[in-house]
């Protein structure tokens, strides 16, 4: 891949490849993946034993002196936002995709699969904490407008010319802008390595009782474990700051480990206790694979609340 990949190639290219496949394997699966909020008044029908009293229409029965309940149809119409975080860690990555491009790829993707069904995508793009803020993109549907969005996602630039110019994420900032800019109920996808000032919590929580919250969380092997390389230089992506290390020492490599490690629990402690999945993406893995993983995981969250995922349920329960 060229080192400034335009718009239209990326997303041909993913068009040939990833969203090709994917569109053949998920087919009626499509629905379990993204689903509308929405519930519209659809008929009526006298009331039979089966029937939830709560749907009783009273001003038809007391007309009709017969018991009447209302049906309902869902709307199947899905907005859809990319809260995407595209601070200075991001420009990492051991393979051969940084994460920053890898979230680009899992937008174009996801905005493609959705407006090829008429739905409407948007974005808030964050850069990073003292950075010019990136406006929000408005949700609306068609092929252009998601190239518009994968070009203003290629074209952010964090400041990495001046290590002292560089600032520490703060993901909080990001929330509360989409809160602002999400007026209705929506699917947001936070895209992020949530590598972060703390805090955030609370407002990823706050979004996720609106909202339908999937936390993507970009990752890469050599955040987990590090290889013997010998003495090399570590370099602090957010502020700059360097560190001298010797990785051929097993206890450092060791203390490494265990520090990822316990990161990662409270992570996805934090994100359990907000009511957010959160779907992983490696840069040591195709996309493809991952968003199939993503499709059972949604699949099997449907079935789990019968055939609504928890905001849906919430939706529906608001509806009645």
């Amino acid at each position: 891949m060229s080192a400034s990949p335009t718009a239209e190639g990326v997303l041909r290219r993913l068009e040939w490849t990833v969203i090709r496949r994917l569109e053949g394997v998920l087919q009626g699966d499509y629905r379990t993946l993204f689903r509308g909020f929405g519930m519209d008044f659809a008929d009526l029908h006298e009331y039979q034993a089966e029937d939830d009293v709560r749907y009783i229409d009273w001003n038809v029965t007391a007309r009709l002196q017969v018991p009447h309940v209302r049906e309902f149809q869902e709307d199947r119409e899905v907005a859809a936002w990319f809260l995407a975080d595209l601070s200075g860690s991001l420009e990492f990555g051991s393979q051969t995709v940084r994460k920053r491009m890898l979230a680009a790829e899992l937008v174009a993707v996801l905005a493609r699969l959705l407006t090829r069904h008429g739905n409407r995508v948007g974005a808030v793009l964050y850069r990073g904490t003292g950075l010019a803020a990136e406006s929000a993109i408005p949700a609306r549907a068609g092929r252009l407008h998601v190239l518009h969005l994968l070009d203003r996602m290629l074209n952010a630039r964090t400041d990495k010319a001046d290590p002292r110019a560089a600032h520490e994420t703060d993901l909080t900032e990001l929330l509360v802008r989409a809160q602002h800019a999400v007026k209705r109920r929506s699917v947001l996808f936070l895209i992020s390595d949530f590598v972060s000032k703390p805090g955030w919590e609370q407002a990823v929580g706050r979004l996720a009782r609106r909202h339908e919250v999937v936390a993507v969380r970009l990752c890469d092997p050599l955040e987990r474990e590090l290889p013997d390389l010998g003495m090399v230089v570590m370099q602090d992506a957010e502020t700059g700051e360097q560190l001298f290390v010797d990785t051929h020492d097993r206890r450092f490599r060791r203390r490494f480990a265990e520090a990822a490690a316990k990161r990662e629990a409270a992570l996805r402690k934090a994100l359990a206790e907000a009511g957010v999945d959160c779907l992983e993406l490696s840069t040591a893995e195709p996309l493809d694979a991952t968003l199939l993983r993503f499709a059972r995981m949604r699949k099997q969250r449907s079935q789990l609340y019968g055939g609504a995922t928890p905001a849906g349920t919430a939706a529906k329960t608001a509806a009645r």
